[in-house]
């Protein structure tokens, strides 16, 4: 039996709905965010010393990161090759494309995603009121001369390439197309506004009846604004 461990509003998610997708049997372990810090509880330190999620336990193994997770799934389950591409040909569009956005999912969108949301919270923290001017000043400095600049470089691309294909790999839809599915879902629900193919990919994973299987096993899932 395969073993997730689940964090409510994670990437977490994006392990489910990939079981779902290939119809295997699993079982969930759920964890709550701090409602006041946002981080996970210390209890996933006993899984993993990281204390991160997803975590998956297979075979007396825990595997940690959501693109290792999704590739070793894949190698093992997808044996026909519905979530991924075949092992030949080695150079093909569609492997490489996959590769491409299994790692630039977290590599690159996500960095500017999570500083745009760590920015925007030291701007409302609590604070003494004095050092209230100083924080949000430096909060805007860096969101207007980096953050902003490349968050907008990034969000363009990701709308400009969902223009050449429906899917992130090419013309089907794949695993890569779940593991970008959190930075979409998040710069749609931060950042999304203007952005039609985004918010076009987002309806399409959601209509999917295994995204909403997933939803069910994982519980409700939301990703702050």
């Amino acid at each position: 039996m395969i073993k997730v461990h689940h964090l409510n509003n994670s990437r977490s998610q994006r392990v489910l709905w990939l079981l779902e997708e290939l119809a295997l049997p699993y079982e969930v372990v759920r964890y709550q965010r701090d409602p006041k810090t946002m981080l996970a509880p210390p209890e996933l330190r006993a899984i993993h010393p990281l204390g991160k999620s997803p975590l998956v336990e297979l075979d007396g193994q825990v595997l940690a990161e959501s693109a290792a997770i999704i590739e070793t799934l894949c190698e093992r389950y997808d044996r026909g090759h519905a979530l991924s591409p075949p092992p030949q040909p080695l150079d093909g569009e569609e492997r490489r494309r996959y590769r491409y956005w299994m790692h630039y999912a977290e590599g690159s969108a996500m960095p500017p995603l999570l500083l745009s949301l760590v920015f925007s919270r030291i701007k409302s923290a609590p604070m003494p009121f004095f050092v209230k001017p100083i924080a949000r000043g430096i909060a805007d400095k860096a969101m207007s001369s980096f953050v902003g600049p490349q968050l907008a470089l990034h969000l363009g691309y990701i709308e400009s390439e969902l223009g050449k294909h429906e899917w992130f790999a090419g013309e089907r839809f794949t695993a890569a197309d779940i593991q970008m599915s959190f930075p979409v879902e998040a710069a749609a629900a931060r950042a999304g506004a203007g952005r039609p193919r985004m918010q076009a990919f987002v309806e399409r994973i959601h209509a999917r009846p295994a995204y909403q299987r997933a939803l069910e096993k994982g519980g409700p899932y939301s990703l702050p604004g």
